[in-house]
């Protein structure tokens, strides 16, 4: 677990502070009025034991009880209005800190999503900005609070009997000392709850979300195992946490009951020796009681404010990480594109020295459609996600339209891609905002015509509600199918450049893949295609197709060229069909000007 850094902590802390000084600023204000207001009961305490009851002054006692009535109207005013202006200003704080981590997350790279837990971001988002209310809201305020009205109070227990104070302020050292340890005791325990809580929080939301698979396989017993270790990690922090502060609660009351004897013998033996009239005893206790309360307050609130801090490291954690876009500004700007993709001696890997791709380079014309061939980590998709700028390469360039994408714009660039891939996401909306996600502003017909390329309407007229129709989590309420269906009309509705098709018709049986295969050739023509597909009967109309194995082009050429060539590709095509040699060359074809020299090469 990372060190807690204060400086990070006290930064963000600061911000917000400045950020709020106007509602801290009033805040303040009316915790004053109301402290100072609820002094006025303790202190008239006094006057009633000592004038109107020691010395009959019964003409003293409406002008007493007056005076304590205001005071309590004015307290309870103040307090009304604290809580509206302080405590609203902390959610409206909580909210845009909210705001403000999710689209500094949003913005981060790929890789960072990659070996990230959703449940981490989610509580970063979520839970740990719950502590700026106690920075910004009334648990500052509070202790400000706090401190003042055991200022007063120390002030006038002095006043009253300067030596039983003393001895008061002995015990109160000794409090305080107790306190300084708890806090930094505790300090660490709630920064590692915030941890503990998000892998909780992580593996239960991969558990909901593979449901079905924890199910196939039986695996109830496992997962329950999983989490109620975590849960049980979480408990044994919570229970030193309540430990902690338990043995705060425990020295409060030990301070109180050794107070009370400090009264009893002190303040007996004054009253009894005429040093201290009976009122002044009674204002005394009450005084004592207003140092009490606000120590216990400080207790709270300090824990509070402790776990607030490191609520705040983690968050600072998060926005001192560089995002995408950061310095997208002093980069070139792609307002238009013709979609030529280049990749010149591209070398990549995840892992350093584990090159994924090894001196990768090809030519994608604008309007020609390439798939990407090979076995299971070849690199099909780690160059698809250099296409979408998700990385960058380690050394070599990718070009579009000859501009390096490594500077340009990446907000520019991405609004010119589209891709439906192998498992597409569906929020939990209607069909139609799922469609439309692509480009909000699209009208009913837009959307209608773009669902009809891809073949949506022909089972969305089915449904009661039509493109109203929720598609639940994930778009769990369709099948496969349609969902893949939807993901292609999402890709024909954005209207790109460049298209990426992974694996986008791996989701259909055969007779809905025949019913979309011109909807997609209808999307592929004037625009740049990446076809990753391992049914390789879908790209025999590609431009140009790559065989990538091991991180490096060995093949490259049409379909026909690639039959001819009698390489790997030929290999993959004749164990996935078994086809016979002659079922794909007319007996009697010359294939030399197919496998013309220059155009077909095995590498």
């Amino acid at each position: 677990m990372a060190k807690y850094d204060k400086t990070r902590a006290w930064k963000e802390a600061r911000e917000l502070i400045a950020e709020h000084r106007t509602s801290l600023v009033i805040g303040l204000a009316l915790m004053v009025v109301n402290r100072l207001s609820g002094l006025v009961l303790p202190w008239t305490s006094k006057y009633l034991i000592d004038d109107v009851i020691g010395k009959h002054h019964a003409n003293m006692l409406m002008p007493l009880a007056g005076i304590a009535i205001a005071a309590t109207m004015v307290q309870a005013a103040t307090s009304f209005a604290l809580s509206q202006v302080v405590s609203i200003a902390a959610q409206g704080a909580i909210t845009n800190m909210r705001k403000r981590v999710q689209a500094h997350v949003l913005r981060l790279p790929v890789s960072y999503f990659d070996s990230t837990k959703t449940g981490v971001l989610i509580s970063r988002i979520m839970t740990d900005a719950e502590g700026v209310r106690n920075l910004v809201g009334t648990g500052l305020v509070q202790l400000l609070g706090s401190i003042m009205t055991a200022t007063i109070a120390v002030g006038v227990l002095f006043y009253v009997n300067w030596r039983l104070t003393s001895a008061t302020l002995v015990a109160l050292a000794l409090f305080g000392g107790m306190m300084t340890i708890a806090f930094q005791r505790l300090r660490p325990m709630f920064r590692e709850r915030g941890a503990i809580n998000a892998e909780v929080t992580g593996r239960l939301t991969e558990t909901i979300g593979g449901v079905r698979l924890v199910k196939v396989y039986v695996a109830e017993p496992r997962e329950r195992l999983v989490f109620a270790r975590g849960v049980h990690k979480l408990f044994r922090n919570i229970a030193a946490t309540i430990t902690g502060t338990s043995a705060v609660t425990a020295g409060t009351a030990v301070l109180t009951g050794l107070i009370g004897v400090l009264l009893i013998l002190i303040g007996g033996r004054a009253v009894l020796a005429g040093t201290m009239t009976l009122g002044d005893l009674f204002m005394y206790v009450f005084f004592i009681g207003l140092l009490a309360a606000p120590m216990v307050q400080m207790a709270s609130i300090g824990t509070q404010v402790s776990e607030a801090f490191a609520g705040l490291d983690r968050i600072r954690e998060i926005r001192e990480m560089v995002t995408e876009d950061q310095s997208d500004v002093t980069k070139e700007s792609m307002p238009d594109i013709d979609g030529r993709v280049e990749f010149h001696d591209v070398t990549f890997e995840y892992v350093p020295d584990v090159p994924v791709l090894k001196h990768v380079s090809f030519r994608a014309e604008s309007g020609s459609t390439t798939a990407l061939v090979g076995s299971s980590g070849s690199g099909k998709s780690t160059l698809i996600g250099l296409v979408m700028a998700f990385n960058h390469p380690k050394s070599g360039r990718v070009l579009v339209d000859g501009h390096d994408i490594a500077n340009v714009r990446l907000r520019d660039y991405r609004s010119h891609v589209g891709v439906v891939m192998q498992d597409n996401f569906l929020f939990d909306g209607t069909i139609r905002e799922n469609i439309a996600f692509s480009r909000p502003g699209a009208t009913d017909d837009d959307i209608r015509a773009a669902a009809r390329v891809a073949h949506c309407d022909e089972f969305v007229d089915r449904f009661e509600k039509k493109y109203d129709t929720i598609v639940g989590e994930r778009g769990v309420k369709l099948s496969g199918g349609q969902r893949q269906r939807v993901g292609i009309a999402r890709a024909v509705l954005a209207d790109p450049s460049i298209l990426i098709l992974d694996e986008a018709t791996s989701s259909l049986d055969s007779e809905s893949e025949a019913m979309i295969r011109d909807g997609l050739r209808s999307l592929r023509r004037g625009r740049t295609t990446f076809v990753i597909a391992h049914r390789l009967s879908t790209i025999e109309s590609a431009d140009q197709i790559l065989v990538l194995e091991s991180g490096e082009i060995v093949e490259r050429g049409t379909h026909r060229e690639l039959i001819a060539l009698a390489g790997r590709y030929r290999q993959l095509y004749e164990k996935q069909y078994g086809a016979e040699k002659d079922e794909y060359i007319n007996p009697g074809e010359d294939f030399s000007a197919v496998a013309a020299p220059g155009v077909v090469r095995r590498i």
